[in-house]
């Protein structure tokens, strides 16, 4: 009984847990041009690189040169972006690839 009981309670912490995560995911999501939007005006963040990721995903980095915040989204089919990371201390980098020696 008390095994039983156990069980019970891990299971519905769980579930609990998955739904208290999946709603913080799509917390974190919106139409695009409403993320777009917001990191303007809240963050004053622009495009700063875009690339293609698995599953025919957009991956976008938005940053300000002032503030030097940054955040990085994530862009599906339909049209959907999440938020995936933010942070501070953007920096622009131009950097050269190393040469390419015959020991290498």
């Amino acid at each position: 009984m008390k095994q039983n009981f156990w069980k019970m309670t891990a299971l519905a912490i769980g579930a609990l847990m998955a739904s208290s995560t999946f709603t913080q995911a799509q917390q974190n999501c919106a139409t695009r041009d409403l993320v777009i939007e917001r990191l303007a005006s809240a963050f004053g963040e622009t495009r700063q690189t875009i690339g293609l990721g698995q599953n025919d995903t957009m991956v976008e980095v938005f940053a300000s040169t002032d503030t030097g915040t940054w955040t990085i989204t994530v862009t599906n089919a339909a049209g959907v972006t999440c938020l995936v990371a933010s942070g501070q201390a953007f920096e622009v980098l131009a950097e050269t690839l190393p040469t390419p020696t015959e020991d290498a």
